[in-house]
């Protein structure tokens, strides 16, 4: 019986998921994740089940040979969807609207809009796949009021500096499935911490875009490199510090 609890009580860390299914607050490495092949490249699945305040939260990355597609044009009515563009050069389009986007790029899409991708550039494209289904009823009518799906292109998001290094915005809004949704990206200067350790109402996820990073979650440190999320539950305390000789840059996406 001992040994059963103990292969359990692993099995449990290993995955990233609590007994209860919970996704945990920790590092999540892009290098060490499982590969998946597929016809069109390869999918790393880094997590997927509920959290405080959704039902079901779910992060992969898919890498796209040039001038391939993961599928034909397709819509969700249950849940919000993020593409976040790590390397290479996507066209994005949501209903009637595409752009070609670069890496830093996104695409905030809300339930029932229509939308599809394919890698535009000459070289493999990789992305990630944010899902989300909140634990409240969807309000739609609010995403339409908050301006509806959207696309960001990095080059046009404005770098704001400060003491620290500098930041930029892409939304603070409300969605179909939160009464507040909210990213950004910093560049934090070498070998300082961005904050002491602190908590808030909304989790968080934080993508490392550049450099090395030690995350202060709880009682726990965690090192992360260029591809890692850092997944923050609502509440936790926690404090990032750039371990490298140069600026690092993270990306930043909360919700309540």
């Amino acid at each position: 019986m001992k040994v059963l609890f103990l292969t359990v009580f692993i099995l449990g860390i290993t995955s990233g998921i609590t007994d209860n299914n919970q996704v945990e607050s920790k590092v999540y490495s892009f290098s060490k994740a499982k590969v998946e092949k597929t016809e069109t490249g390869e999918k790393r699945q880094f997590m997927d089940g509920p959290t405080f305040h959704m039902e079901n939260f779910e992060i992969h990355t898919t890498m796209l040979k040039p001038g391939n597609a993961p599928h034909g044009s397709q819509l969700h009515t249950d849940g919000e969807e993020l593409v976040i563009i790590k390397e290479g050069k996507l066209e994005i389009t949501i209903n009637n609207e595409s752009k070609v986007m670069g890496a830093g790029s996104v695409a905030l899409i809300m339930p029932g809009d229509e939308h599809g991708l394919k890698n535009a550039g000459e070289t493999n494209a990789t992305y990630y796949i944010v899902k989300y289904k909140s634990k409240s009823a969807i309000d739609n009518e609010r995403a339409k009021n908050a301006g509806g799906s959207k696309l960001f292109n990095w080059d046009d998001l404005e770098f704001k500096p400060h003491d620290r290094g500098g930041v930029r915005s892409y939304f603070d809004q409300k969605s179909s499935m939160s009464e507040r949704i909210e990213m950004h990206v910093t560049t934090l200067n070498s070998a300082i911490k961005s904050h002491e350790p602190h908590t808030h109402g909304p989790a968080e996820i934080v993508i490392m875009m550049a450099g090395t990073t030690e995350m202060e979650i709880g009682d726990s440190i965690y090192q992360g490199e260029v591809g890692d999320i850092y997944f923050l539950e609502s509440d936790i305390p926690h404090a990032i510090r750039n371990t490298g000789t140069e600026p690092c840059m993270y990306m930043a996406f909360q919700w309540e």
